[in-house]
């Protein structure tokens, strides 16, 4: 094997002071020779990365080879990274085209100019937020500060996805965006600025759909002006734009600020409980099936240097969600905080002026400009000012909760005129790529934690792992503020007003921005928590995460002491958490239904296959925990009549069923009394048991008499009330009742399969700026199994999303009304039964949840791997890859992942080699 010279990781500070990897040496020292990274090339480092073959071409020809096997999965091969991400960028817009140009436009501030003003003038609120996040002028500047690694990832992607464009005649795109002017050629620092919005996901993209817009000091308008006026023709001068009020009201509430809309379950397992004594994992990533936030499959090899095979987000240069020949690993969203607040004291008399440490700092302005279609032969170009602190931008906070006053008023923290701001701990991604590039090269666990060890980020997720040495591993691997111990401690002080507790509950860490002793605090990964202070668990049984805290990672070895802005700890985790933890510790128990294959088989050991089938065994926590007691109650009540009260059920008028009476519930106890438990096609009465469960746990969090226990997480809260059990006046009979009216009302029968109800139908067809109600079904009904997540506790989760365009675009797609609750539905806080439709026999259109997932086992032979992505590789409706590995899912037949040369030359699909050049 050839070694680099220099066997040390080199880094250096950004501008924000975090450290970027530098990957062109190897990662550790020379204790750990025996695992470095295999490489044709001696460079002794990055200096010489221009010229370095594993990164770059010497004569600058772009050249790769794309194998694409069943499922459409392109395998890519080059003699370098740059050439490589080439292949991958071509491969990509074959696939996706739509999709990716929709997202360079959203990130160059550009949906106004191309697609109008949008839905509740939301392109121009998000056109201007995004300009004040920086979300290009921050790409542009931090692109020379890349790495060499990062820029031949991005630059090779780039060219890729340019090529594609470029020689596709526009008649022959995809529908979404056929003969658009906004497919075109793209810089690399477009794509750059597409990852500064990917990482903001769980952070600042939460105020960029208002908070900042709306957000001026007293006697300002938030509305934009016209930069200049039209000349000539007559025609009249632009009027300022009346999307103020829009912006205040599309302010998320409290209770959903940080909601990304992205779960997953992962478990890495250790030689313990392996079939061959080595790792296995568990990847199973909740993500929406429409939109930027699809994962996209590929392996990409450059011989001596990469081999890695994974999906990633669209876009991104390199898949995100891994193995190699000798590691594997998934992520999870984790509940760690990626900003703060800051609550900035006023200097009396003057909201443009704040004290810190006594000292007076200034609230600066800057003014931004963007094109707006707004129907004319010319965009119109407008101009809006937004508000700065030290921290970042201002935020109408009041807009987010009552709480908050109005810029100006009395604030929470010092009771003193008060101004609110936030910072982004995911605002700089300058060692974004450099982060998975380390992850992907990396040969065992040292060699992976040292990418952490240099102060890689995984942005908003914490990482699961398993190797080939039979090590499962978990870190909390997300950007996460450092704050000092004395803010810390004044956090938790804070935190005993119940006010200000409410609103760190719901992900808002106030800070105080009076005093400097809240500012974040520099160390040797800039100012974000470094690795040794970050939750981590190594253990050769097994460890998981499915969106609880990494408290519980592994009960056996509880994680306690780490900073608050990681999560609770001694806290309750959530359904889904509390299934996969009952699995790994009872994986021969077959749960409700004695025909449901155990999690490990009769073994207890896990195979490839085993955790797959774990994935697709639909099992449910709530089933488990209070369908036995339902039952019984069911027993006990027989034909008699049971209340219905008002107010469990919908009160619009427009789609509301009856409110209140009495009701025999035999028929739904029979249709409970023939259900296995499980989320399967075939299970008859699954989704009246997801429409009871949501009423009961919604309107009777307090009927549990069992409370939660710090010692016993998984099987507390537990026990229904036992008070009016059996009778009219039982609260889950009550739910079930109402269960039963909702049901009825939507034209479903109570007994029928989940297949007739459940679905998944790709939809669009419409470019951007056309009416949603053009958007038509691209797929028959694909019948869909899993459970919701939330709602019933599902391991395998799916569900709906509310909304009439594709996941972060402006792209139409189909939605189907929802029953909500309140009287207005605009003003509703909750949706019914998870998303049911009050459309007669519509039932659920599912529109998210499992997508890339796989069961990983280690072997003698090399990785072992079965899985799927769930909504198919492409998003073009005339692509053979469009709803092929939909079908499968639905079947529950799992294609073999493909790493080795002998397995991608079996499985090539007819004209699926093509050799791409620049």
């Amino acid at each position: 094997m050839n070694n680099y010279k220099d066997n040390t990781m080199n880094f250096r500070k950004t501008p924000s002071g975090r450290h970027a990897l530098s990957l062109t040496v190897a990662l550790l020292g020379s204790t750990l020779l025996a695992g470095c990274f295999d490489s044709d090339n001696d460079s002794s480092g990055p200096s010489q990365a221009e010229v370095d073959p594993n990164l770059f071409p010497s004569d600058g020809q772009l050249e790769a080879t794309i194998r694409r096997t069943t499922g459409g999965v392109p395998h890519i091969t080059a003699d370098n990274l740059k050439s490589a991400a080439f292949g991958h960028g071509y491969a990509q817009a074959q696939d996706n085209v739509c999709l990716l140009a929709e997202a360079i436009v959203k990130a160059r501030s550009e949906r106004a100019k191309y697609f109008g003003p949008g839905d509740k003038s939301i392109n121009i609120i998000n056109d201007f937020s995004y300009k004040a996040q920086e979300i290009m002028s921050g790409a542009e500047r931090e692109f020379p500060l890349l790495s060499d690694e990062s820029k031949a990832l991005i630059e090779g992607f780039t060219a890729g996805y340019n090529k594609y464009v470029s020689e596709t005649d526009p008649t022959n795109l995809p529908p979404e965006c056929r003969e658009q002017p906004w497919v075109k050629e793209i810089a690399p620092t477009d794509l750059l600025a597409h990852y500064r919005i990917a990482a903001q996901y769980a952070s600042g993209a939460a105020f960029a759909t208002g908070a900042a817009f709306a957000a001026v000091p007293p006697g300002e308008s938030a509305d934009p002006v016209p930069a200049a006026s039209i000349a000539g023709n007559g025609t009249p001068d632009p009027e300022p734009l009346k999307v103020a009020a829009q912006a205040f009201h599309n302010v998320p509430v409290t209770e959903n600020l940080v909601d990304s809309g992205l779960a997953s379950n992962a478990w890495g397992i250790g030689s313990e409980m392996t079939e061959s004594g080595k790792g296995a994992l568990l990847a199973n990533p909740h993500f929406p099936y429409t939109g930027h936030r699809r994962l996209y499959q590929v392996q990409l090899t450059v011989p001596g240097y990469l081999n890695v095979h994974g999906a990633g987000l669209l876009g991104t240069a390199i898949p995100l969600i891994n193995f190699n020949e000798n590691l594997a690993w998934s992520h999870t969203v984790s509940e760690s905080r990626r900003f703060t607040w800051y609550e900035l004291e006023l200097k009396p008399g003057d909201p443009l002026t704040y004290i810190k440490d006594g000292v007076e700092r200034p609230i600066t302005t800057k003014t931004f400009q963007i094109e707006v279609n707004t129907g004319g032969p010319e965009p119109v170009v407008y101009e809006k000012t937004f508000w700065f602190s030290e921290y970042g931008p201002m935020l109408a906070a009041n807009a987010a909760n009552d709480a908050f006053p109005e810029w100006g008023g009395t604030g929470l923290v010092n009771g003193k005129p008060a101004a609110y701001t936030y910072r982004d701990a995911n605002a700089d991604t300058t060692g974004l790529l450099d982060t998975w590039l380390g992850m992907s090269r990396a040969k065992n666990l040292e060699q992976f934690k040292e990418v952490f060890r240099q102060c890689g980020s995984t942005l908003w997720t914490n990482t699961i792992y398993a190797d080939d040495q039979g090590n499962a591993f978990y870190i909390d691997s997300t950007s996460v503020p450092n704050l000092s111990e004395a803010a810390l401690a004044v956090l938790e002080l804070k935190r005993t007003n119940p006010q200000f507790d409410l609103l760190f509950r719901n992900q808002i860490t106030l800070l105080d921005g009076s005093k400097s002793r809240d500012d974040w605090v520099e160390g040797e990964c800039g100012d974000l928590v470094p690795f040794e202070s970050k939750p981590k668990l190594q253990r050769t049984d097994w460890v998981q995460n499915s969106n609880s805290s990494h408290w519980a990672t592994n009960p056996e070895e509880f994680l306690n002491g780490f900073s608050p802005l990681y999560g609770p700890e001694n806290a309750p985790i959530n359904p889904r958490t509390r299934l996969g933890i009952k699995m790994l510790q009872n994986p021969t128990d077959s749960g409700l239904d004695s025909n449901t294959k155990p999690p490990a088989g009769q073994d207890g050991k896990f195979s490839a296959r085993d955790l797959i089938d774990t994935i697709w065994n639909n099992r449910a926590w709530y089933a488990e925990q209070f369908l036995p007691e339902l039952l019984a109650r069911c027993v006990d009540i027989g034909t008699n009549p049971v209340t219905v009260p008002q107010g469990l059920l919908p009160e619009d008028p427009a789609v509301a069923a009856p409110g209140s009476g009495d009701l025999d519930v035999s028929p739904g106890c029979d249709a409970l009394a023939g259900w296995n438990g499980t989320y399967d096609l075939t299970s008859t009465g699954a989704h009246l048991f997801r429409t009871f469960v949501d009423i009961y746990n919604r309107n009777f969090e307090d009927d549990l008499t069992t409370a939660f226990d710090p010692a016993d997480p998984v099987y507390t809260p537990s026990n229904p009330s036992a008070a009016d059990a059996g009778t009219a006046a039982d609260r889950m009979l009550q739910s079930l009742a109402a269960a039963m009216v909702l049901l009825d009302d939507a034209g479903v029968s109570l007994d029928s399969p989940l297949s007739a109800v459940q679905y998944y139908q790709a939809s669009g067809g419409v470019p951007p700026g056309a009416d949603p109600d053009l958007a038509q079904p691209l797929t028959s009904r694909i019948p869909w199994h899993g459970g919701d997540g939330n709602i019933e506790g599902a391991f395998n989760a799916i569900g709906v999303i509310d909304g009439n365009f594709a996941e972060d675009t402006r792209i139409p797609r189909v939605d189907n009304p929802e029953y909500l609750g309140g009287i207005d539905p605009e003003e509703s806080e909750f949706r019914f039964a998870g998303g049911l439709s009050p459309v007669e026999n519509e039932g659920w259109l599912i529109s998210r949840g499992t997508s890339w997932h796989f069961g990983l086992e280690f072997t003698d032979q090399g990785p072992e791997a079965y899985g799927l992505l769930s909504y198919s590789q492409s998003s073009d409706p005339d692509s053979e890859f469009f709803s092929d590995q939909s079908q499968l899912y639905s079947q529950k037949q799992a294609r073999k992942l493909l790493f080795n040369e002998e397995e991608i030359e079996q499985n090539l699909i007819n004209n699926g080699v093509i050799t791409v050049t620049n």
